[in-house]
């Protein structure tokens, strides 16, 4: 049986042809997403630490517009959109309108709130492809093996015997289908489940920098109050 991937195309049937060029579409699809999405977040925490860094520094200062003009020098951060979106509401509040100071904070909070889920659904872009293509992929793989099974009784049938030669063809097509199917799904359900702990992580970022964010606004009305 030769194994050159070029005659096992050859020997397949149409159908298994078909699962074969599928598994391919999803796996460059995988890899895409894969590429992408690492390169995403890479930025996304490089950009993050330089913000954080200039930020802080301004908060801490009292220089709320400095703090939204270094956040739109990284806009593949996602600290720096929640910060950015949360002091632009609080300004704005602050300045033209006729809220209390709790509303004001409020406003501003739901502001950072929904930044957070914006930017949240942005970094998952694609990454649910990669739970399906996980999911599927073994299941026309088994479809692959199934029809080169039969493609191997179908070679028993017409010999009339049961001998190697016979069902070599079939096989190969079953086994190709099988390990094709799984050689896609492992990648990519080991890579759907380090890219959710990565957004888990971020999330928290998020979620710890809004925090700390709602302190600021809260004591930057206490202290305006004060005066």
């Amino acid at each position: 049986m030769d194994l050159n991937p070029l005659v096992l195309w050859e020997q397949m049937t149409i159908l298994n042809k078909i699962v074969v060029v599928i598994l391919i579409l999803l796996s460059i699809w995988s890899l895409y997403v894969c590429v992408e999405r690492l390169i995403v977040f890479r930025k996304a925490r490089k950009q993050s630490l330089l913000f954080a860094r200039q930020a802080t520094e301004h908060l801490k200062n009292d220089r709320a517009q400095a703090a939204i003009d270094v956040a739109m020098k990284y806009p593949q951060s996602h600290l720096a959109r929640v910060v950015s979106a949360g002091l632009q509401s609080f300004q704005f509040e602050s300045q033209t309108s006729p809220l209390t100071e709790q509303e004001i904070v409020e406003a501003a909070t739901r502001a950072v709130e929904r930044a957070t889920l914006l930017t949240t659904s942005d970094m998952k872009r694609g990454i649910g492809s990669l739970a399906t293509i996980a999911t599927i992929t073994p299941f026309i793989g088994l479809f692959g093996t199934v029809i080169g099974i039969i493609n191997a009784f179908h070679g028993m049938a017409l010999t009339g015997s049961g001998g190697i030669g016979a069902v070599s063809a079939g096989i190969a097509e079953a086994l190709v289908a099988t390990a094709l199917g799984l050689g896609v799904a492992i990648p990519a359900a080991w890579m759907f489940n380090y890219f959710t702990q990565q957004l888990e992580r971020l999330q928290i970022e998020m979620s710890n920098s809004s925090s700390e964010l709602v302190d600021f606004f809260m004591k930057r009305q206490r202290s305006k109050h004060a005066a």
